[in-house]
């Protein structure tokens, strides 16, 4: 870390965490426990002219107040450094940005953080009973959309459904992103199907299904909730989810849900724009019972709905009864929850606010103190701010893990463009602003129903003007997929090496391509799978489940270059080659390959990841 205007000062900055045993060096880390005795220490080079070292912190929630001020004192003095070590701000659950202010006859500087190359760094302090579950460490999630995943052939489907001719064919699509449309071409997919393929989710190495809307609704996709209370008929209704259930646990396969409670479809049980159920519903009359539940502007005409999608009316997250309908003692949360689910992925988490998360989170608890919360977060959730709020997802109280998308932006960013170095400081951005217990739980994923194919997106032409008739029929040339699959491989390896879970969605690991919605959810390809790539994604996922390493092992980058990452999880060493010639690293030493299952030496071909295990001495 250098200083700032002394580019030839260096100073190193390392936290410890000091514990009845001695001090523990966590220097990757700038989450902490509340009451846990943080020391920040600083050694700087002797004689280099810098004095009244001081610490400047503001708290996140604060940031319009002054800057409170703690002075670094004398560790160590002589020799060729000199140590100062200050108390770092653990004593109450909060978010702090801080600086290292440093004088010297020139005046004030600041030490640079070098992994952002600014001068405030980040200090995470979070509940100190705050345990996310471990179930998930370790293994492997698999998103399923319902619908396009397998036909049981056991469900009928709805008076008003369309049903694709063939598996093959193109999911309906409008003129141009946005347009209005149906989604009422189902391909007939359900939980039945699920189960007859459980086998083949074991062979993958599947730990957990994260499972799309099942609730009754009108569309395909069940984003559009029309009763929260019953599983549709067209998925096999609430028997196939408790079949489900049952079956997955005999292989030990935890099931989570996809909450949608920002929004409800206007075809509900509690909006009833169309009077299509018995209830009467907020649209119908304001003596509604579900009235409150929404926000009308010009009744019933306008009100608000999920990005001016009217479809979608947004619910009110203060009414007490939907608080109660959807997190009470006999809500939806808790019902599901004693049905034997593990969890919760919440969409649009950005939306629910803090005080409706927090309780949420607590009734699922409550019910299961072993089940996980996960949000629908896009960015960095651990100093979001979303409308304006600072958010609080990690302070202990609301989620344990959320959507890594910050990840899949570094590693196809890595991946495309080969900035090894831009790679590991994004990494290492992240895991530093994250508590450790989050990281070992974030959704690590490379594609899901939101964004394009990652095999498109590593290997495909980019979608740039073409309009989405020209998207539907647009395929990938045998070159393109050569180059996309040999680039997901690497992709892949990243994902589920990386602190964190891997999350595949289906057919990703058959070799789906497809761009935007809908052309990212064709029905998944039975019978016509990649075998190269299916075979590499279930060999992959194999040798994780056997290090446990890749549970809770901690991160250190070896190396970061323009086409080279290196990195070591506990005993296992990771390097990934993106250039287009041979990569030699360490080649003083032998290592166990996990992949070849031989001692060598670490040398990887153009375009080649290799797993490796650390020599006992």
């Amino acid at each position: 870390m250098q200083f700032k205007n002394h580019p030839d000062y260096q100073a190193e900055h390392q936290i410890k965490i000091k514990k009845y045993k001695g001090e523990t060096d966590v220097s990757p880390f700038g989450a902490f426990r509340e009451t846990e005795s943080v020391i920040l220490s600083l050694s700087v080079p002797a004689r280099c002219g810098a004095f009244a070292f001081t610490l400047l912190y503001t708290s996140a929630d604060c940031e319009k107040v002054e800057a409170q001020r703690r002075s670094f004192t004398i560790d160590s003095f002589g020799g060729r450094e000199d140590t100062y070590i200050c108390p770092l701000p653990t004593e109450k659950e909060a978010l702090y940005f801080y600086q290292i202010e440093y004088r010297d006859e020139q005046g004030a500087h600041y030490v640079i953080n070098p992994l952002t190359g600014t001068t405030t760094f980040q200090l995470t302090v979070y509940a100190k009973d705050y345990t996310p579950p471990s179930f998930l460490k370790g293994g492997v999630i698999y998103h399923i959309f319902v619908d396009r995943f397998y036909k049981s052939g056991c469900c009928a489907p709805k008076s008003y459904a369309k049903m694709a001719q063939s598996p093959n064919d193109t999911p309906q699509f409008p003129e141009k992103p946005g347009d209005p449309l149906a989604n009422d071409l189902f391909f007939g997919g359900d939980l039945y199907g699920i189960i007859e393929k459980l086998d083949y989710l074991v062979s993958l190495g599947v730990t957990c299904l994260y499972i799309s809307p099942i609730f009754e609704a009108r569309s395909n996709h069940k984003y559009d909730t029309g009763c929260y209370m019953h599983v549709d008929s067209m998925f096999g209704g609430d028997e196939a989810l408790q079949a489900l259930i049952a079956e997955a646990d005999k292989r030990n396969i935890k099931i989570i849900l996809d909450g949608v409670f920002n929004h409800t479809g206007d075809d509900s049980l509690y909006f009833n724009k169309y009077g299509h159920y018995s209830s009467t519903g907020a649209f119908q009359s304001k003596d509604s019972p579900y009235y409150d539940w929404y926000t009308f502007s010009n009744y019933p005409t306008e009100y608000h709905s999920w990005w001016g999608i009217d479809i979608l009316p947004t619910t009110n997250k203060n009414s007490p009864s939907f608080q109660e309908y959807i997190y009470g003692e006999k809500g939806v949360i808790a019902h599901y929850i004693e049905q034997g689910i593990a969890g919760w992925r919440l969409d649009v988490a950005d939306e629910l606010p803090d005080d409706f998360l927090t309780k949420l989170t607590k009734r699922a608890k409550q019910a299961n103190p072993k089940c996980i919360i996960i949000g629908e977060v896009w960015e960095d959730a651990s100093h979001k701010i979303a409308y304006s709020k600072r958010r609080q997802y990690f302070r202990g109280h609301e989620l344990d893990s959320v959507t890594n998308y910050p990840l899949r932006n570094a590693i196809i960013d890595f991946i495309k463009n080969g900035d090894g170095t831009a790679f590991a400081r994004s990494v290492l951005t992240q895991y530093a602003n994250y508590p450790k217990c989050v990281s070992d739980n974030l959704m690590n994923l490379l594609g899901t129903h939101d964004t394009e194919r990652i095999l498109t997106v590593l290997g495909g032409k980019e979608a740039g003007g073409a309009s989405n008739q020209e998207l539907a029929n647009r395929c990938m040339t045998p070159e393109e997929r050569k180059k996309g699959i040999q680039r997901l491989k690497l992709a892949f390896t990243l994902c589920a090496t990386l602190p964190g879970v891997p999350c595949i969605y289906y057919g990703d690991e058959a070799g789906l391509e497809g761009y935007h919605d809908p052309f990212n959810r064709r029905f998944f390809p039975w019978g016509r799978e990649d075998s190269e790539l299916l075979s590499f994604y279930q060999s992959l996922c194999r040798l994780r489940g056997q290090e446990e390493a890749f549970k809770e092992g901690l991160l250190t980058i070896l190396l970061a270059e323009q086409h080279h990452i290196v990195y070591q999880r506990d005993e296992i060493v990771i390097a990934i080659n993106q250039g287009d010639t041979p990569f030699y690293f360490d080649s003083e030493h032998l290592y166990y390959n996990l992949i070849t299952q031989r001692e060598e030496k670490i040398c990887l071909e153009a375009w080649q990841a290799g797993i490796y295990k650390i020599k006992q001495k």
